[in-house]
């Protein structure tokens, strides 16, 4: 059985495509994360010949010296902008072992099908290939969602899409075949004079594509912003969260370290825990 989308894919499109025109005032996030996995992938001392940007938004992603890359990305006009590729994440077009290197910023949270999306991934890398992801978690626009339930105690409804936490990221690079998995995650915090701004910013990333989401009325988004507001600091800012997840994980490879054989064990711990 097929589990139900949580995300609209034409919905998400579109958000993406009305961001892409003024996504450069809106991009200190993607550009946060980029740092990250740019960090990360300096530390790799191997080469890397094609690429894929898995999310490309603006292209700001550089690939490695000398290295081929491929865009793709959700929304058209990102795509269109960058002579890339339009699609899904969990509906990767791409062939078996067509990449060394996937990088993917900022996108992975919405996926309808992450583990699935992972799995392709896992497939277009040749072994020993690298995947570098970073997305927000579930800790993401803490501030923001006690706003909105505090101006709808009675009924609550589902304005900000569902996000995953880190245990269950890590746990979803095993479940799609990586080696060597990693998830950490690192706090971006962000003050606004008001919900207004935080809500541009929102729009401007392209973010949220749930599939049927709430209508917002008038009288909930005053008080949701009266909420925001009293949680102003003494400069009268409020500050916003927003948590990053970066994974790495390899494609799998003989060359790579291997777990050590069940029961081959020299030493006993028992003994090594003793009191002497």
């Amino acid at each position: 059985m097929t589990a139900p989308d949580i995300f609209d894919r034409q919905r998400r499109r579109l958000h993406r495509d009305r961001a892409q025109p003024r996504f450069a005032h809106a991009d200190f996030l993607h550009r946060y994360m980029l740092e990250g996995i740019e960090d990360r992938l300096q530390a790799v001392t191997r080469q890397f010949s094609d690429v894929l940007d898995l999310g490309c938004h603006d292209s700001a992603f550089t690939p490695p010296s000398g290295a081929r890359i491929a865009r793709f990305d959700p929304g058209f006009a990102f795509a269109q902008a960058a002579s890339g590729v339009q699609g899904d994440e969990d509906r990767l077009p791409f062939a078996d072992g067509a990449f060394d290197l996937v990088v993917s910023v900022n996108v992975l949270d919405s996926v309808n099908d992450l583990p699935g999306a992972l799995t392709l991934v896992r497939r277009t890398l040749r072994p020993d290939g690298l995947f570098l992801a970073a997305f927000t978690g579930g800790r993401t626009l803490a501030t923001l969602r006690q706003s909105l339930l505090a101006a709808e105690p009675d009924r609550p409804a589902a304005r900000v899409h569902p996000q995953i936490d880190l245990r269950s990221a890590g746990d979803l690079l095993v479940r799609a075949g990586f080696a060597l998995p990693v998830a950490d995650s690192e706090t971006l915090t962000v003050r606004y004079a008001g919900i207004g701004r935080l809500v541009e910013d929102l729009r401007g990333m392209g973010a949220n594509g749930l599939l049927e989401p709430a209508p917002l009325g008038r009288t909930t988004l005053i008080a949701a912003a009266d909420a925001f507001a009293d949680r102003a600091d003494a400069d009268g800012r409020t500050a916003e969260q927003f948590e990053v997840i970066y994974l790495t994980g390899w494609a799998p490879a003989p060359s790579q370290p291997q777990p050590a054989r069940r029961g081959s064990a020299t030493a006993s711990l028992a003994e090594t825990l003793r009191p002497r």
